[in-house]
């Protein structure tokens, strides 16, 4: 039997960002940063997404200008932000 990390998020509203970087590579990041990679094709940046969101193709967004794969980013930094 062959076992499958499950999806980092539990939630199938989460929004997936996929674009490209400013060298060409491409990226997917949840929109809070709590999963994202590089990627070498858009299919492979897609096929990562749903995998991540639990196979959900409308909660991703293809986004016509440059995104870079920011990890650093923390969803409780984030909220705090807004908050303050």
């Amino acid at each position: 039997m062959k076992l499958v990390e499950p999806p980092s998020c539990s939630s199938p509203s989460t929004i997936v960002f996929i674009g490209r970087n400013h060298s060409g590579q491409w990226v997917a990041q949840e929109q809070n940063g709590l999963y994202g990679g590089l990627f070498v094709s858009r299919a492979q940046a897609i096929k990562y997404a749903l995998f991540e969101n639990g196979q959900h193709p409308e909660t991703i967004v293809e986004l016509p200008r440059e995104i870079e794969l920011d990890m650093g980013k923390s969803p409780r930094s984030n909220n705090a932000r807004r908050a303050a």
